[in-house]
């Protein structure tokens, strides 16, 4: 089995910043892309950021400049750092990762989301 833990949410003022953690644990033979998605109230899922294997990164109209996603693959945890969040930043952002697990099949897990608040 695999889990994902994530970390980091809270409440911030606008103009502030936040760092989001994912780790995952278990079965994990290895860990191809992760990334970063949030849904905010009444909206529809969004994909924030992803990172590939190698290191490779995209961004969101809406979040480029302000986030950046990394990742520590020895320690199969993946991260979304937050400056300049603003109030339509507000969301429960969770991590979605592919894995490999150790019997050869391959499945993308989400975190449990955790709660951004940015108040203005």
């Amino acid at each position: 089995q695999v889990q994902l833990v994530e970390s980091g949410g809270g409440l911030v003022q606008a103009g502030g910043s936040l760092r989001l953690s994912c780790a995952a644990s278990g079965s994990i033979f290895s860990i191809n892309a992760m990334g970063w998605y949030r849904q905010a109230p009444g909206k529809q899922r969004e994909l924030v950021a992803p990172i590939t294997s190698g290191g490779s990164t995209k961004y969101g109209d809406s979040v480029k400049g302000r986030f950046t996603i990394s990742r520590d693959n020895a320690k199969n945890t993946v991260y979304l750092q937050m400056d300049s969040l603003k109030p339509e930043d507000t969301a429960v952002y969770y991590c979605n990762v592919d894995i490999i697990n150790i019997d050869g099949s391959s499945l993308y897990y989400w975190g449990q989301g955790t709660q951004v608040t940015v108040s203005s």
